[in-house]
């Protein structure tokens, strides 16, 4: 990933404090940062998913900065934790299971309106965020938001994105194991019939905007509510650095789908 401003941003200075770390599980990632608006309960809710190839290089503090913006914006969010490559027991099935439980957890927060809750996700994170769209698995969504993510398994493994990053979380090929593609890619499990938005940089050169296109293609075509969103000249890290030109569109969106 190139070097951008925003990427600096983003993962060397630290996000602004004042979560409350939760735990919602016995394991070790079983953990959110809960962000709450100064306004009367209930709050809509929006869950946020870091992204990092599925790897264990990344975690959830890059998103803080986001999950700051958004909640001062008058969204509880969710920002959540979950097992990566490199972690014990971190099976792919391992990885969806502790992001649908962390989802779930939405409904045991006192103060949350879980008739109004988004899934966003960077990257990795966008595509974990259209995977609990379509698989309905966690909380109910009423929209699910893909930040530079990585919509189609597929298309990322023939493209040999994040140098196979696809193989490592999926454990095998399109060819081995077809059923786990099936499973976890949500571009093969659509309609979901929950609105989708695909916030994209066309100058991404970590994950192509291409990806996302065909993803809307496939979910319009299906019937689903599903629009990609162009941003002109915005790489990797910008839809979701709240300093970045981009940011007002990202919040415009998800308040869209929150209304």
């Amino acid at each position: 990933m190139a070097n951008s401003p925003a990427k600096r941003r983003l993962l060397e200075d630290p996000p602004p404090g004042g979560a409350q770390r939760i735990r919602h599980g016995p394991g070790e990632f079983d953990f959110g940062d809960l962000r709450l608006p100064a306004l009367d309960p209930p709050h809509a809710v929006v869950i946020l998913i870091h992204g990092g190839f599925w790897r264990a290089t990344y975690d959830l503090e890059y998103m803080g900065h986001a999950a700051d913006r958004l909640t001062a914006a008058g969204w509880a969010t969710w920002n959540i934790e979950y097992r990566r490559v490199g972690h014990n027991g971190r099976g792919y099935s391992g990885m969806l299971d502790d992001v649908a439980r962390a989802s779930e957890h939405v409904a045991s927060i006192p103060g949350l309106d879980v008739s109004r809750v988004v899934a966003a996700g960077h990257s990795a994170g966008g595509h974990l965020a259209l995977w609990l769209a379509t698989s309905k698995r966690g909380v109910r969504l009423c929209g699910a938001v893909s930040l530079a993510g990585v919509a189609d398994l597929g298309g990322a493994w023939e493209l040999g994105l994040g140098n196979g990053a696809v193989g490592e979380f999926i454990g095998g090929s399109p060819r081995d194991v077809p059923e786990r593609f099936q499973a976890a890619s949500p571009i093969q499990n659509l309609p979901c019939h929950t609105p989708t938005r695909l916030i994209h940089g066309d100058a991404d050169e970590s994950v192509p905007v291409e990806i996302a296109a065909r993803f809307e293609a496939v979910a319009v075509a299906a019937g689903d509510d599903s629009r990609l969103i162009r941003m002109a000249g915005a790489g990797h890290f910008e839809p979701v650095d709240p300093d970045a030109r981009e940011w007002p569109i990202v919040e415009s969106t998800i308040g869209e789908l929150l209304s």
